[in-house]
């Protein structure tokens, strides 16, 4: 296998809550796609919103569980202080502050937030790992 994620696809319970949440919070752009389904591209790796029923149908899983699934989504971004922009801005247009931004003891900075679904992302600044 060749080392690369070509998508994160997300299972939502509303379509078009979840794209618009990714589309006017984040500010990522939708690629025009048909209505059961929503793509945005990040760089070389694309974000896809489908039903949750339907995307467990497709791996042949059950759709209902509760509690961490052991899994986050990451975005650096350049400062301390753009980690606490963010997560102020997401808060307050629909997403859920998991944990205000915090010295991390790696040495960067980092919070987390919950989008509709609760899905847990990490924004964190790290000197160690440049991003851009």
């Amino acid at each position: 296998m060749e080392p690369r994620i070509s998508f994160v696809t997300l299972g939502v319970r509303d379509l078009a809550r979840a794209t618009a949440f990714y589309r006017d919070v984040l500010g990522l752009v939708p690629k025009d796609t048909p209505g059961d389904v929503s793509f945005f591209e990040m760089g070389k790796t694309w974000l896809s919103l489908y039903s949750r029923e339907l995307l467990a149908e497709d791996a042949g899983v059950a759709s209902e569980g509760s509690g961490f699934p052991g899994v986050t989504l990451a975005h650096n971004v350049r400062s301390p202080e753009e980690v606490d922009a963010l997560l102020a801005h997401v808060a307050a247009h629909g997403g859920r502050l998991v944990r205000a931004g915090r010295k991390a003891e790696w040495g960067g900075y980092t919070g987390y937030f919950a989008d509709p679904d609760g899905f847990l992302w990490e924004v964190a600044w790290n000197p160690h790992f440049p991003h851009v």
